[in-house]
């Protein structure tokens, strides 16, 4: 069944010949957030590819195959993650992140036993909406950065001007392809501004940002680097700590993720099984060395621009995802891809996310002449974009933080149950 946006809503599989592209473009959407984690951490970067697309499967099979939502590598976690490593070593660290994937499932119990009545006095739609925006903008500021700044973080001419041609083909072929291409608008922009790149580099080489050195040498055939855990007292609750905020990031995501393919993912399959599907894919990330999961941000935009929400087609991307981890030649080819061609797809994607939060407040008639919605909305809005942070130590040089879209989301929740409408 379709809405009259769709094209293919989660229970939908495309032809192969559809397929296998959709997918592959869900790839490269999460490629550069899965690899930079581990990258700032000390972990492998094949045992993230690895667990995040066997993780993302295990969530698709948690959640009846009912929630298209791919899982990578969090970022949440990494200063928990280089802090433990630290100080007690990275089988330490990963045995944190198991268990806090196992406080999810326990929290997932929590709710499945009490219901879910209290989301809806919890998250009206001035709050799903606001938070859905912080969510999208929260990010804005990555992709300018990847569009504008060069590798030393100054600001480049030269990457600004691949970003807008990279953006210019991915808008043409959102709004003016048909058929088939329309729905490959990322792949067709990625491609635009790859071969722009490499063209300049050629007419100009000081500007040649893509080197195929590191795929000539890269192995054609190898095993993920794994990594079992390690248990101590210190690393479960610094991570079970850290997961109270990636709960209420995980919420946010849900609810976004539900925004934009237009079904309430928290009443079905049910937000304790959407919680569960994470926890158990984080445990399992963990467990073979890779970094702790979450739901990516990267993808929901790309699904909001397609209008292609197919549980397959979010399937297909984590067998890909999970075959590049055996393949190190292929993922170091896509690791070419230069910085700012993330950033102008990023531009799109990311500003995607924030106007779905709009469309909602249009669509749920939020009345802003009302002082508590416009209240709710504002605090949102600042604490959510504005950097807002809660932080406090928690010994051994480490300390909880919790910020972003998961603080917006709480501090909305905790004003609207007490300024909100009775």
């Amino acid at each position: 069944m379709h809405t009259k946006d769709s094209i293919y809503m989660p229970a939908d599989k495309p032809p192969i010949s559809k397929w296998i592209p959709l997918s592959i473009q869900h790839v490269f959407a999460m490629f550069g957030a899965t690899v930079l984690v581990p990258i700032l951490t000390g972990l492998s970067i094949t045992s993230a590819l690895f667990t995040a697309g066997t993780g993302t499967l295990l969530y698709i099979l948690i959640t009846g195959a009912k929630v298209p939502a791919f899982l990578g590598s969090s970022f949440a976690f990494i200063p928990a993650l280089i802090g433990i490593s630290s100080v007690y070593g990275i089988p330490y660290a990963m045995g944190g992140a198991v268990a806090a994937g196992i406080f999810y499932c326990i929290v997932s119990a929590i709710i499945r036993a009490v219901g879910l009545s209290w989301i809806k006095k919890a998250l009206p739609p001035v709050v799903i909406g606001s938070v859905i925006i912080v969510i999208g903008l929260n990010l804005a500021p990555t992709a300018m950065g990847m569009a504008m700044n060069d590798g030393s973080g100054n600001y480049s001419l030269v990457y600004l001007s691949i970003a807008v041609v990279t953006l210019g083909c991915t808008v043409i072929a959102n709004i003016f392809l048909s058929g088939f291409f329309s729905t490959i608008p990322i792949l067709i922009g990625l491609i635009g501004g790859y071969l722009f790149t490499l063209i300049m580099g050629s007419l100009f080489p000081a500007y040649a940002l893509i080197d195929f050195s590191g795929v000539g040498s890269a192995l054609w055939f190898g095993l993920p680097v794994f990594q079992l855990p390690k248990f101590n007292l210190v690393a479960i609750l610094t991570f079970v700590i850290v997961s109270l905020a990636t709960m209420a990031e995980h919420l946010g995501d849900t609810i976004t993720l539900g925004n934009v393919v237009g079904k309430d993912f928290t009443t079905d399959p049910g937000l304790h099984r959407t919680l569960a599907g994470d926890g158990i894919a984080t445990a399992w990330a963990a467990f073979w060395g890779g970094p702790p999961n979450t739901t990516y941000g990267e993808n929901i935009g790309v699904m909001a621009i397609t209008r292609v929400y197919s549980v397959w087609v979010i399937g297909g991307a984590a067998i890909v995802a999970t075959t590049l981890s055996f393949l190190p030649k292929f993922g170091a080819l896509i690791q070419t891809i230069p910085t700012p061609v993330i950033g102008g797809i990023s531009m799109l994607l990311f500003g995607i996310i924030a106007s779905s939060g709009l469309r909602n407040l249009v669509e749920s008639g939020v009345n802003y002449q009302d002082k508590r919605n416009l209240t709710i909305s504002s605090v949102i809005l600042v604490i959510g974009i504005g950097g807002g942070m809660l932080a406090f130590p928690l010994g051994q040089g480490m300390q909880f933080q919790m910020g972003g879209v998961a603080l917006a989301t709480l501090v909305g929740i905790v004003l609207n149950l007490v300024v909100g409408k009775p």
